[in-house]
């Protein structure tokens, strides 16, 4: 007998899992997961007279319209249409039906979520906070390369928008190059142009001559540090900058090296930046990659409008 409200296309929904098990090893919370989506799918095809067997595209989307109306995420829809999708591909495949209604289907828009970032007030303290007491000889020598080597880091982050793991293994010939830009080996082994200010050159100056007063010895890398790579890990860079953080009152959980290379993405274009060149600077392949700065734009562009068209305050 069969359970109450259960719509009559169990049959196939469990052929399919037998199936997922079998042939696929499908764990069992897996299974689980897919077995409630499926079901409720086959329970709404029901309550409109359809199966699993039966439905068309229409019922798929409406199935779909019912799940974005019960305020369901893009995420968990496009998951359950992945279970469905699969289902439908079985039923397909074994000759339950001649054909797949979710072929033509285009799945639920997942938003990509927007970078963290910072304010500009918030980097300059953080800068500010980095760089306290390296001119300080009253602090002992370790501290104070400590603190050279952290401002260097950041300076230099935050001026070129590098990826961590291209900055901690930047060569040492980057700060001794006069020019405004230095050569970068991005992923893939990629060079690209990137630019360095003078707050940045001005900083790694500082860190590298406070290195020769402390004795240090010459090193091929700018960052070094024993090591397996023999330059500074990007794990150890984290952890002092997580320091540096508290220590300028700033939330640790809103930043990080990452987000101060999104910082430097979003004020670029904020201050008028255009996407290609951002897009070049960053070391992205694909400009949908760098899109996701979009909002920066949209924000700019409706402080224009507010700001300078004439009938703006009409």
């Amino acid at each position: 007998m069969k359970a109450p409200g259960r719509s009559a296309a169990p049959g196939p929904v469990d052929a399919f899992l037998a199936m997922m098990s079998a042939e696929r090893g499908a764990a069992k919370n897996t299974l689980d997961a897919y077995g409630r989506d499926l079901r409720d799918y086959a329970d709404t095809l029901s309550g409109q007279g359809r199966t699993v067997l039966t439905a068309d595209v229409e019922a798929i989307r409406d199935w779909l319209a019912g799940l974005d109306a019960q305020g369901l995420k893009a995420s968990s829809a496009a998951r359950r249409l992945s279970a469905v999708r699969q289902l439908h591909k079985f039923l397909y495949a074994e000759g339950l039906r001649e054909d797949d209604p979710t072929v033509a289907l285009t799945g639920p828009k997942r938003g990509r979520p927007l970078p963290k970032t910072m304010g500009i007030g918030e980097v300059d303290r953080l800068l500010a906070v980095a760089a306290e007491g390296i001119d300080d000889p009253a602090r002992p020598m370790p501290q104070r390369l400590a603190a050279a080597r952290l401002s260097a880091l950041l300076e230099t982050l935050y001026a070129s928008g590098l990826r961590v793991s291209e900055l901690v293994a930047l060569p040492s010939s980057a700060a001794r190059i006069r020019q405004r830009l230095i050569t970068v080996k991005g992923k893939g082994g990629k060079e690209r142009l990137v630019p360095l200010n003078d707050r940045a050159r001005d900083a790694l100056d500082r860190w590298l001559a406070l290195r020769k007063e402390a004795g240090r010895a010459p090193s091929p890398w700018l960052f070094p540090a024993d090591s397996a790579t023999g330059y500074l890990p990007r794990q150890v860079f984290a952890r002092e900058l997580k320091a540096c953080v508290a220590a300028a009152g700033l939330r640790s959980d809103l930043v990080s090296p990452h987000v101060l290379r999104h910082a430097f993405a979003s004020h670029l274009l904020h201050n008028g930046a255009d996407l290609r060149i951002v897009q070049q600077l960053l070391g992205h392949a694909d400009i949908s990659t760098t899109q996701i700065y979009t909002h920066v734009l949209d924000e700019r562009l409706k402080a224009m409008v507010r700001d300078l068209h004439p009938l703006a305050d009409g």
